[in-house]
């Protein structure tokens, strides 16, 4: 997956920028006013709390048992799959995105099966931010996105009770009042990603930070530093602030 964005990105830099090759995804040695790793922290979690959708990714099990119903190839061994879902940054864990499990889906599944998960998502500003300094200010490949790479676990009905959990996703997702634990439809539970890796890349490596953020710096963020920080775009600013 990694190959794939990495030439992607190839037709996306303009000459200027790419000095060297392997500058596209990583940083410059000569980079100048480069968001530290804490900085490049506060934008992931800013961004995961201004999202709530996100593409999940998992592998097909090796041993596969595909329902009957389920016309599937035979051939998938091993083969990674990423789907669009919905997620919520809810207490008592934040810095965990919070998803609505339907056990019928393919990602939760794999998961079931042992697949580690990847949730992946990348920063859209808003449509009435201020005018770029020049064309690549607002390209999709100047953009922050981020992997956060670790495992689903469910989450204890008392917690979710405590931390009113249902209350958080669904202001974030109505819709998904339809298939909540106990519908008629499909059987579904609470789950978290617990977060065991995250990679960055903030965009061109001569301007932002690009590499893996330790988990410590991820959970070390506060929720009054994901309120304060702005990302380029947001409510006029023109680059990212952490005041």
């Amino acid at each position: 997956m990694l190959y794939t964005v990495v030439f992607l990105l190839l037709g996306f830099v303009p000459a200027a920028v790419a000095q060297s090759p392997q500058h596209i995804l990583s940083n410059h040695p000569n980079a100048l006013d480069v968001p530290t790793v804490k900085e490049s922290a506060i934008q992931a979690r800013r961004i995961l709390n201004l999202s709530s959708i996100a593409t999940l990714s998992t592998v097909f099990p090796q041993d596969q048992s595909t329902p009957l119903l389920e016309n599937r190839p035979h051939d998938l061994d091993g083969a990674p799959i990423g789907l669009m879902d919905y997620y919520a940054s809810c207490d008592p864990t934040p810095y965990e995105p919070t998803m609505l499990a339907i056990s019928i889906a393919t990602s939760f599944r794999n998961a079931r099966a042992g697949s580690n998960v990847t949730l992946s998502l990348r920063y859209h500003p808003p449509l009435d931010h201020p005018p770029g300094n020049d064309i690549y200010t607002y390209s999709p490949a100047n953009l922050p996105r981020f992997s956060l790479l670790g495992y689903i676990e469910p989450v204890p009905i008392s917690e979710v009770r405590k931390y009113h959990i249902d209350r958080c996703f669904f202001k974030r997702h109505p819709d998904a009042v339809a298939w909540k634990p106990g519908n008629a439809i499909h059987q579904s539970w609470w789950a978290r990603l617990v977060v065991e890796q995250i990679y960055w890349i903030g965009g061109f490596g001569d301007r932002a930070y690009i590499g893996w953020i330790p988990i410590e710096e991820w959970r070390g963020v506060t929720q009054e530093e994901v309120g304060n920080a702005r990302l380029v775009g947001e409510h006029g600013y023109g680059k990212a602030s952490f005041q």
